[in-house]
């Protein structure tokens, strides 16, 4: 695994898209022909970078605005309710991160859950692509309620069973 910056050719088959919504034209603009039959992770969460208000989506949502762009890719939503300092670590609390998946390719998900599991995350399925709308607003709640934990983004969403 390896990081690319603009311009770069894609290579491998699993592309995670570690951008702001705002650039999303101008990277699927870019590589979108790069993306057929690559899997697609979607960690972003579609706000004003100004207010941090949530953006209200045509598709539903970034990630089905990228399957719209990019039909030939295998999008999956994933990892938009962590936070880069708690992924590094892996935990929160003692707690493994819960990594909610949403895609409408099996085969994709189960190559996203086995990048998570192997950085010792917990991954739960939250169905089709559809809940990907859902889930952009799970990762909104988790940064509006930051302000009130201390802002230090050190936080995680857990699903206790």
């Amino acid at each position: 695994m390896h990081a690319g910056t603009v311009g770069d050719p894609i290579s491998g088959d699993v592309v995670v898209l570690a951008v702001w919504y705002q650039t999303l034209d101008d990277v699927l603009g870019r590589y979108g022909d790069q993306l057929a039959g690559k899997t697609v992770v979607d960690i972003t969460n579609p706000v004003d970078t100004q207010t941090y208000a949530p953006l209200t989506l045509e598709a539903g949502s970034a990630a089905q605005e990228i399957a719209q762009r990019a039909p030939d890719a295998k999008v999956v939503k994933a990892f938009n309710t962590t936070f880069a300092g708690t992924l590094v670590e892996g935990a929160v609390a003692g707690q493994p991160l819960d990594v909610f998946v949403a895609s409408d390719h099996e085969d994709a998900k189960a190559r996203v859950r086995e990048l998570a599991e192997r950085a010792g995350l917990r991954v739960l399925d939250a169905g089709p692509l559809a809940i990907a709308h859902q889930l952009e607003g799970a990762g909104y709640l988790h940064m509006a309620v930051q302000p009130g934990l201390g802002g230090g983004y050190a936080s995680a969403l857990k699903i206790v069973s």
